[in-house]
């Protein structure tokens, strides 16, 4: 584990937004990141008293007024670097109830652009983890609450997660402190990191006070476990770091928020645990303690990495800066410069996977072994080493063994066991080099078929192959021996598609049954004689993906004759069967057509959802400028302004070309805008041209389907039994319920900031889970009995969105 210098735990100052602001109690000094307290006096304590009024604190940093947004980028943007890096990390938030700990740190889930610190880390874990492409990093997370010096675990209502009778203890081992018990839940993606931490967030313990509707009434702790591996590094070192975000419940005054009962039990609880914090922040910042009391509660317990460890610790201390809260203000400040004092030793969390350094190490060991005993052998040779093979030597080693195959070497130089190998190794991959140049010199001219290979066979059989009478593949060229035919067609020959085939096998049993010949005019089953070339037929190499249109047309009408004569009588396929054959057969160029379209329509798609976001960057960098140029003319007129003799203003250079910056800013954003309108005309129509192609393609397949396998009366369309139709879309006569609005609504406002799908599809998913799950929990109705004059109801087959009942 690699150490860096000792530092000191960093703190950050917060105020809640307040219209009754204490101007002239709290004074704030942002140069120099101090804060001024100027208390009046109490006269309830009497006429002679000690009281302390003016206060001076010094911070890391202030908050005042500031957004979740420059919360995120003052506190959490380096913190989720570092703990990728392999440090551990934790950003706690302190201060009395009320002053807007839960808001920093989770934020509303309902407004994306008012989430938290955890929600805003999650996205740039992700995002990180993308960029850093020679890393192959896993993420589990693990949400502890403590509620009356009890821990839960607030994901044990996920379906995934394993329900246990085992109680949860905190344990130490060499990864430092760990919570047995507490189950540690895989991420893939963002989306299910927001998922987590949502589910986790409806069961967390609240209630309502005098100061707060919904205070937390427990201390929770939410942590992010990295481990990280190199992609390109075959050693077993990896690094493994956790990154805690820890929303402590807010200190109370009983006298203030009048809790009773229950309330008042958990605010006792609640004030306990932070004492003992207190003292255990105490004892850190003094140097000649020698017994730190971590054990007095589960909070510092648990949080034992984290207060003065090996950890990376910042801290958030929030106020509400009015004038009857100034006593709790002046005591989270000065909880706040306790923990200042606390010296931390951040460094990275190096490992090494047990299982792949003993395979390292046996066969380092067996090489050494091998290497001993050919020197054993051979005494007498004094050049024999036992060091690894360099660069220099593997291009010898190389340059001999081409040089042997060449001929112009007879013997190659060979003195201990890694030569040995390294001459082995050359001859494989000049073997494999020499391989693959053959392939792909043979796939450049011919196509291969495998004749053992089923789907292959098929494929081919598609594409064009010649068939025999019997049906058989006639491979074209010379068969190799291996199953593999190579060569070109000849001239004359002509592809005959296999339900031809089948057809003509069929005709020639009806015209020995009729022992008539089949009129001419009539659907002919027969190819075109072979003898006897059209003008559409030319020659073909195997493989080739074009097809005849006489055969095309011939196969089309003879699998429609076949549904009229012989699948009638028989069970009719399932639709979705049938509608891909469809696709394949009689349907092939209007399907071709409709994907087609539909990959213009996701084309235009991507660049309308890349100029958005190209859109919203270059507003975001007019909006800065414009806040820059106004900040220089409040600085030209505190200094004094200049002007000519004209009367024109004097600006610096500096402010001139912000000023030229910023108009062609706002040039690029009406380009990109007018760019943008006329991609969604196009969008809108490519999407008409889509529904059109779709409409066509079903109705077509309802004839044909129709026409070959369904009686008289029992006709019945695609829309009605869910084939062909695409999901979410809307059917005939069936109106649009509230939540389909409200996904298609959402999706239009996701346009604005398309970064936000993820954050707005976790939450969705979160309370749609909770909603069917309370729906469950209700007490159900017991079935009514049925008689003869109960009408049946019938459900039909149809996307999980829509049902059709029908009584």
């Amino acid at each position: 584990m690699s150490a860096k210098q000792s530092s000191k735990i960093r703190v950050f100052l917060r105020t809640r937004p307040t219209s009754n602001f204490a101007q002239d109690m709290i004074e704030f000094i942002p140069d120099s990141n101090n804060i001024n307290i100027h208390a009046k006096k109490n006269e309830k304590r009497g006429v002679v008293n000690n009281q302390l009024l003016d206060w001076t604190f010094k911070m890391d940093g202030i908050l005042h007024n500031a957004s979740q947004e420059q919360v995120f980028e003052t506190v959490g943007a380096d913190v989720v670097n570092r703990a990728l890096d392999g440090y551990n990390a934790t950003i706690m938030c302190y201060g009395q109830t009320g002053a807007g700990k839960t808001f920093t740190m989770t934020g509303a889930t309902e407004n994306y652009q008012q989430r938290g610190l955890i929600p805003r880390v999650i996205s740039a874990v992700y995002q990180q983890i993308e960029k850093r492409v020679e890393q192959s990093v896993s993420i589990r997370i693990s949400y502890l609450e403590i509620y009356n010096e009890n821990m839960f675990d607030l994901l044990s209502t996920l379906p995934e997660a394993f329900v246990g009778t085992q109680q949860m203890t905190i344990i130490e081992d060499e990864y430092g402190v760990s919570i047995k018990g507490l189950a540690l839940h895989m991420s893939n993606n963002e989306e299910e990191a927001l998922n987590i931490l949502f589910e986790g967030e409806t069961n967390r313990a609240i209630a309502t006070h005098s100061l707060n509707k919904v205070s937390s009434r427990s201390h929770c702790i939410f942590t992010i476990h990295i481990e990280s591996r190199s992609r390109t590094d075959s050693n077993a070192k990896y690094i493994r770091s956790k990154l805690n975000l820890v929303d402590l419940a807010g200190s109370e005054r009983l006298s203030k928020t009048g809790s009773e009962g229950k309330t008042q039990q958990e605010a006792m609880y609640i004030n306990k645990s932070l004492t003992f914090l207190e003292q255990t922040i105490v004892a850190l910042a003094d140097r000649r303690r020698e017994h730190i009391p971590y054990r007095q509660t589960k909070l510092t317990h648990a949080l034992k990495d984290s207060l003065g460890g090996n950890c990376e610790t910042i801290m958030i201390a929030n106020i509400w800066g009015e004038a009857g809260q100034i006593e709790e203000t002046i005591s989270t400040l000065r909880f706040a410069t306790r923990m200042m004092c606390i010296s931390i030793n951040p460094g990275v969390n190096e490992y090494y996977d047990p299982a792949l350094l003993v395979k390292k190490l046996e066969k380092e060991i067996k090489h050494l072994k091998h290497e001993l005993g050919m020197h054993d052998t051979l005494a007498n040779r004094s050049q024999v080493s036992y060091e690894a093979l360099s660069d220099t030597q593997l291009m010898e080693i190389e340059n001999q063994v081409r040089r042997y195959m060449e001929g112009s070497l007879e013997d190659i130089d060979v003195v201990n066991v890694r030569q040995v190998q390294a001459v082995f190794d050359t001859f494989k991959n000049i073997v494999v080099q020499m391989e693959n140049d053959v392939e792909n010199r043979l796939r450049t001219k011919y196509t291969l078929i495998d004749h053992s290979d089923p789907g292959a066979v098929a494929t081919a059989q598609k594409a064009g192959v010649i068939f025999d009478e019997d049906g058989g593949a006639q491979y074209v060229g010379e068969v190799d021996g291996q199953g593999f035919g190579l060569g070109s067609a000849p001239t004359s020959a002509k592809p005959v598609h296999s339900a031809v085939v089948s057809a003509k096998k069929a005709k020639s049993r009806k015209g020995k049954e009729r022992n008539s010949p089949q009129p001419k005019g009539g659907n002919a089953a027969s190819p075109v004689p072979s003898s006897q070339p059209t003008e559409q037929s030319s020659p073909m190499r195997v493989g080739a993906q074009a097809v005849d249109s006489n055969a095309r047309m011939e196969a089309g009408s003879t699998t429609g004759s076949l549904g009229k004569d012989s699948q009638r009588a028989d069970t009719p396929p399932l639709r979705t069967v049938a509608f891909e054959e469809f696709k394949k057969e009689r349907g092939s160029e209007i399907n071709r057509i409709l994907m087609e379209n539909k990959e213009i329509l996701a084309s235009k798609k991507t660049q309308r959802r890349d100029l958005t976001k190209t859109i919203n960057l270059t507003k975001q960098e007019i909006d800065e400028k414009r806040l820059s140029i106004e900040q220089k003319r409040q600085d030209r007129q505190e200094q004094g302004e200049y002007s000519e003799e004209n009367g024109e203003m004097v600006i610096s250079e500096e402010e001139f070309q912000m000023i030229k910056n910023l108009k062609e800013l706002k040039a690029s954003y009406r380009t990109d805008y007018q760019e943008m309108r006329q991609v969604n005309s196009e969008i809108q129509y490519c999407q008409k041209l889509v529904d059109q192609c779709r409409q066509r393609l079903i109705s077509e397949f309802d004839n044909w389907y129709s026409e070959c396998f369904l009686q008289s009366g029992e006709d019945t369309t695609s829309a009605q039994d869910g084939v062909g139709a695409r999901p979410g879309t809307l059917y005939d006569n069936v109106p649009e319920d509230e939540g389909e609005k409200f996904e298609r609504l959402q999706s239009e406002l996701l346009l604005e900031n398309p970064d936000s799908a993820a954050f707005y599809k976790a939450r969705i998913r979160t309370d749609r889970r909770q909603t069917l799950e309370s729906a469950l929990e209700q007490a159900q109705p017991d079935p009514p009995k049925r008689d003869a004059s109960t009408p049946t109801i019938t459900i039909r087959n149809k996307p999980p969105s829509l049902m059709t009942v029908q009584t």
